[in-house]
Parts: structure tokens; sequence; C-alpha cells
């Protein structure tokens, strides 16, 4: 697969594990956004000033996706400097903390204290995991349409709609269009697959977009490793 064609694709996938993670997080951890922090901070607003109990698990979050995108930042370099292909070490890394969200709110369950370490856990560990995402997306696929937060998606998505629409938009723009439009329709996909996965599966859920880490990890090793004409070691 030529590499164009292999971002979009993970462009697209990614789009849907983001949509599905974030739904999962938002339902099983008492409305935590694991995707996106903007979310978070509204959230922990609206819980201080009514005295709510599920502020904690927000907070704790927030640092821990901080810290996962230095990770990521500090990681992509040591990469680079060895001469490794960074991405599928960068899907490896997200997959771990998806795997530690996962195995952590298994243990969590029944789920009914805020506070309970391992919900905790679970929590940091799932705002990790998308802040590797995040973080990816900045550094490795920049000139890809961003794969968690779809609010500047969908702006440019309509405005590029209505340019169309009247007629006015040449190649450029409705390329444009095609690229914003996909990762959209799948990140409300992956939402909605996320809740019913839950709701029968609750933190098992998490074993789709953890196969879809996997695989797109090895597809990318794989892919480079025929590009490079070489063997590596990953």
């Amino acid at each position: 697969m030529e590499a164009g064609n292999r971002r979009t694709h993970q462009s697209v996938v990614l789009s849907f594990l983001a949509g599905y993670v974030d739904t999962v997080g938002f339902i099983a951890l008492f409305g935590l956004f694991t995707a996106h922090v903007t979310g978070n901070f509204v959230l922990i607003g609206s819980e201080l000033a009514n005295h709510s109990h599920g502020v904690l698990i927000k907070l704790l979050a927030f640092p821990a996706f901080i810290l996962a995108v230095a990770l990521t930042r500090v990681t992509l370099i040591w990469l680079e400097r060895s001469g490794r292909q960074p991405m599928p070490h960068l899907l490896v890394l997200q997959l771990i903390f998806l795997l530690g969200f996962m195995i952590a709110g298994c243990l969590a369950q029944p789920l009914g204290n805020t506070e309970a370490p391992l919900a905790l856990l679970a929590g940091i560990c799932g705002a990790a995991s998308m802040g590797v995402q995040n973080a990816s997306s900045r550094l490795v696929l920049q000139h890809l349409t961003p794969t968690t937060v779809m609010t500047g998606n969908v702006t440019q998505l309509v405005i590029d709609l209505v340019d169309i629409l009247r007629g006015a938009a040449d190649e450029t723009v409705r390329q444009r269009c095609v690229k914003f439009f996909w990762p959209v329709v799948m990140f409300g996909v992956g939402a909605i697959a996320g809740a019913f996965a839950y709701k029968y599966l609750r933190f098992l859920s998490l074993l789709l977009p953890s196969a879809l880490l996997a695989w797109l990890a090895v597809a990318e090793y794989l892919s480079e490793k025929i590009e490079a004409g070489s063997p590596s070691t990953l």
C-alpha cells in the first residue's frame, strides 16, 4: 500500500477509535472525556460548582494527558535519533496505555466509587492513551485530518460543503472536503459503537480498539520494512 493511502486509512481508523474510546470512558468513568481536554475543563467547573464527587478523576486525567504527550515527544526524538521509524512504536505505546485502561477498568468493577484507586487508574490510562494519539497526530500525521477533536474538522467540512454547493470550489477544496468527511463520520460511528459495546461488554469492549491498534502497528511495521528494503527491529 502506498504511504499516502496508508496514512489516510490510519486517519479513518484512528478517528473511529477515538470516538469509540472517548464514549466508553464517558459512560464508564463518570463523564470523563479521554480524547480531549476541553470537555473535562467544562465538567470540572460544573462539578466544583455543584459539589460533585466525580471531579478527582477528571483532575488526574489532565496531567496524565500532558505527561503522555510529553512522553510521545521524547519517544519520537529518541526513535528519530536511533534511525527507527516512529509510527509503529507510537501505536504500540498507545496500545499499552489502552490495555491498561481496559485491565484497570475490569478489575475496578463494579464501579460505584468515583475515587476508587482502580477507577482512577483506568481514567489515567485512558487519558494517556488518547494523549499519545493526539501527540502522534501532531508530530507524525500532521498533514492529515486530526483524529480526536472534531470541532475544527466539522467547521472546515461545512465551509467546504457550502463552497461546493455554490459552485465556487476547485479541486483542492473538493479533495479537502473528502479528507475531512470520513474522519468526522467515523468518529461518530465509533462513538455509537462504543456506547453499545460498553452496554453489553463493559470494559472488555476495549478489546476492539486494542485489536485495531495492534493491526495498525503491525501493518505500519511491515509496510515500512518493505519500503526500506531492509530488515529492522520493532
